[in-house]
């Protein structure tokens, strides 16, 4: 039976190839889109349902997930939550409470909304995976990042929540832990960077389809590190 997957940041660097890797599988993959640029990234298929979307807005949200889960013959069974941002500041007592509430909100807000609009529909699926991206430096701080490592820790909290709490209806939770991911935009953001400890997308979005396989049926509740492998 084909399952559907919902992809957050479906367009963007590391959600392209991950939308792209589950329609590879054979999934039908429902992808939220804001920027009309983005779309350039993924190639028409029959499988393939791009969604125009506000992620911050509760409603908007509902009426991806709606969709999502509305074909019977392809039940969702899969939530990627992509949507996040990062930004370097100063220490702690030179960081503004609205850059630290912002990167809060890009962090967290759509994973809440996209994952609180899915769940009854992996539900009543019978189960399902979320998976959600934290990041190395949440449990391996670095100076001049405090909202951001603060957000993506939080990210975790959320997730081993969410597996606690959903364990009994056959939902798995699964936080992915990368460094540097090799994007477009860290590639334009650290021009400088020799990149020799960065993730490739493709590595994580293989990472993603196993955690959305029936292979990775014991996985829950897990931190799982994607530092990449040097390939140099």
């Amino acid at each position: 039976m084909t399952k559907t997957a919902l992809v957050t940041g479906g367009t963007g660097g590391l959600g392209s190839a991950v939308t792209t890797t589950l329609l590879d599988a054979g999934w039908r993959v429902v992808v939220p889109w804001i920027a009309e640029a983005e779309l350039s990234r993924l190639d028409a298929h029959p499988r393939l349902e791009l969604v125009q979307a506000d992620l911050f807005d509760p409603d908007s949200v509902a009426e991806v997930a709606r969709i999502a889960g509305s074909d019977p013959e392809a039940p969702l069974a899969g939530v990627a939550n992509l949507v996040g941002g990062f930004a370097m500041g100063g220490k702690v007592h030179e960081t503004p409470i609205d850059d630290f509430d912002r990167l809060m909100r890009l962090n967290l807000r759509p994973l809440y909304l996209t994952t609180q609009a899915a769940l009854p529909h992996l539900v009543d699926a019978g189960g399902g995976s979320v998976v959600a991206v934290s990041a190395k430096s949440a449990f391996a701080p670095f100076s001049g990042a405090s909202a951001y490592i603060t957000s993506k820790a939080a990210v975790w909290a959320f997730v081993s929540a969410l597996a606690v709490e959903y364990a009994d209806a056959g939902i798995r939770a699964n936080a992915l832990l990368p460094s540097v991911i090799d994007t477009p935009g860290n590639r334009e953001s650290q021009p400088d960077s020799s990149r020799k400890n960065w993730v490739s997308p493709a590595d994580i979005a293989q990472v993603v389809a196993y955690l959305f396989s029936d292979a990775s049926a014991a996985v829950t509740g897990a931190q799982i590190p994607v530092p990449g492998v040097n390939r140099a």
